[in-house]
């Protein structure tokens, strides 16, 4: 059963205000329609192409906020970002980060793209990772959109605990738990 145009416009608008880096295939693939009606909708609702809803989030002064990297440090670009709390980056895999027999990404990209988000999460201007423990859940293959989630779990000492979560579309690719040392000491909180 096919929903009607109008509800599926508004319902458009809130699939982009909870996950805006949807790409229209993507879209259209979530409503089952062709990427050509997703596109007209989008231009009817005023809602702007993917690249422009990325720039819109990248001008929110992002690079200002981070504090322990430089902008060309960080692996992939970051979106979104609360210092101490939670960021998101996104990371376009090209030819170049595939291995070219298997054609599948190079795990030192997904862990690059999530550790830097770990680094530039931390409100210091010192932060290295300490430890970190990996998970390569799924293969990632050129063309693929990496949308790595930062979340900060806790902080004890000098210590913060971040946890990061990689995606394409759905499907969770990568996940890590590290273990930051930061150069200012924080309250003796418990890790959630």
């Amino acid at each position: 059963m096919r929903i009607l145009k109008k509800d599926r416009q508004h319902q458009l608008a809130q699939l982009l205000d909870a996950t805006p880096f949807l790409t229209d295939e993507e879209i259209a693939h979530h409503f089952s329609v062709s990427v050509q009606t997703i596109r007209l909708d989008r231009l009817e609702c005023g809602i702007p192409e993917l690249r422009e809803r990325m720039r819109t989030a990248a001008t929110e002064t992002i690079a200002d906020k981070v504090k322990a990297l430089q902008q060309e440090e960080v692996i992939g670009e970051i979106i979104d970002i609360e210092l101490d709390s939670k960021a998101i980056s996104i990371l376009d895999i090209t030819s170049l980060h595939v291995f070219q027999k298997s054609g599948i990404a190079r795990g030192h990209h997904l862990f690059g793209q999530a550790n830097s988000l770990a680094v530039a999460i931390l409100d210091d201007e010192l932060a290295l990772t300490a430890k970190s423990v990996l998970h390569f859940v799924k293969p990632v293959k050129a063309g693929d959109r990496v949308i790595a989630r930062a979340i900060v779990r806790g902080k004890r000492d000098n210590r913060t605990f971040v946890e990061v979560t990689s995606t394409v579309g759905d499907e969770k690719v990568f996940s890590g738990e590290f273990q930051m040392y930061r150069s200012a000491g924080t309250s003796q909180e418990e890790v959630e």
